[in-house]
């Protein structure tokens, strides 16, 4: 079985039957072209309980009335009687299944017109609920066929919440993402004239991609260094703001969550906690490193993708995904790499693991889909993840073959193998608490 892929829990003959049926009646391929809608809402597979009820067909459309339509009706509107007449309009929309779904940042796949399209031709179409993780791993579950939320730590307190319940689930690991910070060159190249970060090789005289030491970036924090005090001005910024990274709240987001586990274990000697005592104490020696960033946004990948992003955020914690997403996008419009634009890989590296969580049977044949079908794992390198072999627990080098083909640089795992440890779930949980003063969860307060 590959590892990249849960065990299946245990299902009665009678269910599995049902969804023998189920899967049967929808994977036969209903094209729909490139770039329509998809339905408005929820349609039924035929014969299923509570079908809409559709126009009877009697007998062919006789010639008689073509001619009529013609002479009387403008040629769309012909046209849309005469498919209503013969059946096929509603023949795609019966095999159309809609999966409703709470996703966080990795929506991203979801909404993009070519994966839509795709899954529309396997009979599906995703109606997506936007939250942060870690509110959809505290957060009722109740009528969503999958939930994806960013990082492993949420996606394991759903499958603990719902295994102690007596639902087991099956989960689904189709790509991953590191985590990292997004910067501009300017910014990059003060921190390598401090001797804070180095070029990654291969990018020549403008490299896209830097080796962050975490330790004295955290340490120009920690002293309340200021960017004018490491001389930027010299590469034309004039900024007298602290050196700090911004994250999305940690309250709400993995990104958050997993920057403050890396800063911990970093800023601990590579250790993480092993009790509550000493994740409290933990939390507080990283506080005043997190909360220093100001006001922090849902959706840090937007703000460092804006025009104004440079004045507002110098360095954001964003997942790579995003950044080579718009790379390429950048590079099919102007024919080059965007080299304003830079990354930071922090020297003690973590790489995100998403699981999409699947609640119902729909939500597990969505899974298999988008693990196993060969365009939508396309799709994810397009849209720069590093897609997972579905045989195997690696991720696929294509990634790195798709860059080069574009002359975009393609980042290289960092020298230092050291990879950062986060917390066990409930010390992880009671440190995001103690740092982000976070107000209790939906399940906590019912």
């Amino acid at each position: 079985m590959p590892a990249n892929r849960a065990e299946r829990p245990a299902r009665s003959a009678r269910s599995a039957t049902a969804a023998r049926s189920a899967g049967s009646a929808s994977s036969a391929s209903s094209v729909r072209p490139a770039g329509s809608d998809p339905p408005a809402g929820p349609v039924r597979p035929v014969g299923s309980p509570g079908e809409e009820p559709r126009l009877a067909v009697s007998g062919p459309v006789r010639s008689r009335l073509r001619r009529t339509l013609a002479f009387v009706l403008p040629v769309p509107v012909v046209g849309l009687v005469l498919l209503l007449a013969s059946g096929h309009l509603t023949l795609p929309l019966d095999r159309v299944v809609t999966i409703e779904a709470k996703m966080a940042s990795k929506r991203d796949f979801f909404e993009d017109p070519g994966v839509r399209r795709i899954l529309m031709e396997h009979g599906f179409r995703v109606h997506i609920t936007n939250m942060g993780s870690r509110d959809i791993a505290t957060q009722d579950v109740a009528g969503y066929d999958v939930v994806f939320p960013s990082g492993q730590p949420a996606a394991d307190l759903i499958t603990r919440e719902r295994a102690k319940a007596g639902h087991p689930v099956l989960t689904y690991r189709p790509f991953v993402s590191p985590i990292v910070l997004a910067t501009y060159r300017e910014y990059a190249e003060t921190l390598r004239d401090a001797g804070i970060a180095e070029p990654q090789p291969g990018g020549a005289s403008a490299p896209l991609y830097y080796t962050l030491d975490m330790d004295k970036f955290l340490q120009q924090t920690r002293q309340g260094k200021r960017w004018k005090d490491l001389g930027i001005k010299k590469h034309g910024v004039d900024n007298g703001n602290k050196i700090l990274a911004q994250t999305s709240d940690v309250c709400d987001s993995n990104s958050g969550g997993t920057y403050l586990g890396l800063v911990s274990f970093v800023w601990h000697g590579n250790d993480a906690p092993n009790s509550g005592k000493e994740a409290d104490k933990y939390a507080r020696d990283i506080k005043d490193l997190l909360i220093e960033q100001g006001l922090p946004g849902s959706e840090r990948a937007e703000t460092y993708l804006s025009v104004d992003g440079k004045s507002i955020a110098p360095i954001s914690v964003i997942y790579e995904h995003q950044y080579l997403a718009h790379q390429i996008r950048y590079e099919a419009t102007h024919g080059k790499p965007d080299n304003g634009r830079v990354l930071l890989y922090p020297s003690t590296r973590f790489v995100t693991e998403p699981q999409l969580v699947a609640l119902s049977d729909d939500g597990e044949r969505l899974g298999e889909l988008v693990l196993e079908e060969p365009e939508l794992q396309h799709k994810a390198m397009e849209l720069g993840f590093r897609v997972r072999d579905a045989t195997s627990d690696s991720t696929s080098a294509q990634l790195a073959a798709f860059l080069a083909d574009r002359g975009i640089q393609v980042p290289v795992t960092s020298a230092d193998d050291t990879k950062a440890v986060l917390p066990r779930l409930p010390l992880l949980e009671r440190m995001i608490q103690t740092v982000g003063e976070c107000p209790p969860s939906q399940k906590d307060a019912q």
